[in-house]
């Protein structure tokens, strides 16, 4: 596999098992004991976050294997536009995957507004959140980035021009 195609597959892989981990950080009660995290504090918008940057980078190692670089500015829209035009307006992906993308990439759109307003919030409000509020999103963009990022796999691993072959 070409080495930029394989750091990003990796940095998938990391950004999807660190959504995970940080979810069960939010619901086992012991681990939040052991490291003082109080009960009220969540991180499902890491979740979501991290859960995002998994199918982000699967996107951009699939778009390697087409000799396909998406570069600042607008890298997210640029790879979104991308992906769709090269993998999904061809057939050569289920329409589903580019459906868990969009979502995705409004998720992170959102994070950034949310973001945005609990900074100012921050300075002008003191307010308590339910610590669930999040945890049912949280979990569909887990089981959204295993189902996208398994399937890039797949496609990397049968491109014709050989990029997944030495997995």
């Amino acid at each position: 596999m070409d080495l930029q195609v394989n750091l990003f597959i990796e940095r998938a892989d990391t950004e999807l098992l660190l959504a995970e981990k940080i979810k069960i950080l939010c619901e086992e009660d012991n681990t939040r004991t052991i490291l003082q995290i109080p009960k009220q504090k969540t991180f499902y918008s890491a979740v979501i976050s991290h859960a995002y940057y998994a199918i982000f980078y699967s996107a951009k190692a699939v778009l390697l294997t087409n000799d396909i670089k998406t570069t600042s500015p607008d890298i997210h829209k640029k790879t979104f536009d991308e992906f769709k035009k090269q993998f999904v307006d061809t057939g050569i992906l289920d329409v589903r995957l580019l459906e868990i993308y969009k979502k995705m990439v409004i998720r992170a759109d959102e994070l950034l507004e949310i973001f945005k307003n609990e900074k100012w919030k921050r300075g002008n409000f003191t307010y308590n959140t339910t610590p669930q509020a999040n945890k049912k999103p949280a979990e569909d963009s887990i089981n959204n980035a295993k189902v996208f990022f398994s399937n890039i796999l797949k496609v990397i691993e049968f491109q014709p021009n050989n990029h997944g072959k030495n997995k």
